[in-house]
């Protein structure tokens, strides 16, 4: 026995998509919609009773790296490709009207 297909307002979706769709298109689209939803409610008919829920599958928990510290640039290194400095610091224009 067929389940009743799902009644799609293919007029709604397609303004939520911003879609201008044509007759046939509307109708293909209707048809497409049902057949996709059908197909996705058979996960319902599945025995999940004895599946326990998971998060991911890896099993792993908080995995990072140790925190330490390396080698970085010195300041004069760190300022030499910029376009402007001041006092050792990196100069920018200003973003914010006063």
């Amino acid at each position: 026995m067929k389940k009743q297909s799902p009644q799609i307002d293919i007029e709604k979706v397609a303004k939520l998509a911003n879609l201008a769709l044509k007759a046939e298109e509307k109708a293909t689209f209707q048809k497409q919609l049902e057949e996709i939803i059908n197909y996705v409610s058979q996960l319902g008919n599945i025995d999940t009773d004895n599946v326990e829920p998971i998060g991911h599958i890896t099993g792993l928990e908080n995995i990072t790296r140790s925190d330490e510290a390396g080698p970085s640039l010195s300041q004069e290194d760190a300022l030499l490709n910029a376009p402007k400095t001041h006092n050792g610091f990196f100069k920018v224009d200003a973003i914010l009207e006063e």
